[in-house]
């Protein structure tokens, strides 16, 4: 797939959220992509979007020529403290018809656009350590391993370790405390 073809859009409720519902959903209940059990419900994107608003973090996506999203990013708060506010934590899901093809790459490279923009200083990455192939694409674009937390998940039958990324941005310009 050529990325000269797919645009790059902010996702909506209304435009995105059953297509964004159904990458979640297929992730949920075929990967470890998300230590979840149950799929999601619309209701429960309903109240994505507005968390996704109310912090004014972006949801951005990637669709085809026809209108398809073909995968979607976005971040949000890392932990509640205010000491943190500079801080957030990300996610990227592919499609599954469309991974391995760059599309990964390129969204994680608009989210970081979106982080510098906003003034935040570092993107937190929490994947599982047997997700080999987002493993690689953070440290080829940059983030540093920061340690690896050990069977903090259970799922599938097995016991999940979770390795923790971050990427340090060089905003913000003045970062204040409070």
């Amino acid at each position: 797939m050529e990325n000269r073809s797919i645009q790059f859009v902010t996702c909506t409720y209304e435009s995105h959220a059953g297509e964004i519902l159904d990458i979640f959903n297929e992730a949920i209940l075929n990967s470890t992509a998300l230590y979840e059990y149950q799929p999601r419900t619309m209701e429960n994107m309903r109240d994505w979007f507005g968390d996704k608003l109310l912090g004014s973090f972006p949801v951005l996506g990637a669709i085809d020529p026809q209108g398809k999203l073909l995968g979607f990013a976005t971040y949000g708060a890392f932990r509640a403290k205010p000491a943190y506010k500079y801080s957030v934590e990300h996610s990227i899901y592919v499609h599954r018809d469309y991974r391995c093809q760059g599309l990964g790459r390129s969204l994680m490279q608009q989210l970081i656009t979106a982080a510098r923009q906003q003034q935040y200083h570092v993107m937190i990455a929490a994947i599982d350590i047997n997700s080999r192939g987002s493993l690689a694409l953070h440290e080829s674009l940059g983030f540093v391993y920061g340690g690896t937390l050990k069977q903090v998940g259970f799922k599938f039958g097995q016991w999940l370790d979770l390795a923790l990324y971050q990427y340090v941005l060089d905003t913000p310009d003045r970062p204040v405390d409070g």
